[in-house]
């Protein structure tokens, strides 16, 4: 018990700590901003991530294809990884590196968004996906933790969770796309 409450004081000083960081909410509405433009110009969000990560991506998508609050049309959204056949293939025939990467060549056009969520920046699978994102002209949007690791420069906007525990980054990571969310119920609420 003593442990939970230690737990939930670390992640209540984490989010007193966000609330004064400019950059961080700066950041959070040019990322919402991006994902609303992709949608309403008839892109696709795009998530990928590791691990805890990679639950998050899906989170992300699943509420953008169904519903967060209320109801609206769906919206087309797809998480990297999670066709286990060509993730299994990629990682196989290439490498795990190139897993994100190949099915960002494969499915990704200008005006898609990809969201990258990493609690450190560095995976490789993640900086390749970036770069081959890049190249095809899709905006990059990195939820990271730490200190953004190669992330942090490498994505078009990066939201930072600058703390060093993976779960409590995690936790704001979230919270982060339950308000990416909420704007885009509030953008498509109405049609």
């Amino acid at each position: 018990m003593k442990n939970s409450k230690k737990l939930l004081k670390e992640l209540i000083t984490l989010s007193e700590k966000i609330l004064n960081e400019k950059v961080f909410f700066n950041n959070l509405h040019k990322a919402s901003k991006a994902i609303v433009n992709c949608l309403k110009c008839g892109g696709v969000v795009f998530a990928c991530g590791n691990g805890g990560s990679f639950t998050t991506a899906e989170h992300l998508t699943e509420e953008l294809m169904g519903r967060y609050r209320s109801n609206r049309r769906a919206l087309p959204a797809t998480c990297l990884g999670a066709n286990t056949p060509a993730l299994t293939c990629i990682a196989n025939d290439f490498s795990f590196d190139n897993i994100f990467e190949r099915e960002v060549s494969a499915l990704m056009k200008k005006g898609d968004v990809l969201c990258v969520f990493s609690t450190t920046g560095n995976s490789p699978n993640i900086l390749r996906a970036v770069m081959t994102a890049k190249e095809k002209e899709v905006i990059t949007i990195g939820i990271l933790g730490k200190d953004g690791g190669k992330a942090k420069d490498t994505c078009d906007i990066s939201i930072i969770v600058p703390h060093s525990d993976s779960a409590r980054i995690q936790e704001i990571h979230t919270f982060i796309l339950h308000i990416i969310c909420e704007y885009v119920e509030k953008a498509f609420g109405d049609e």
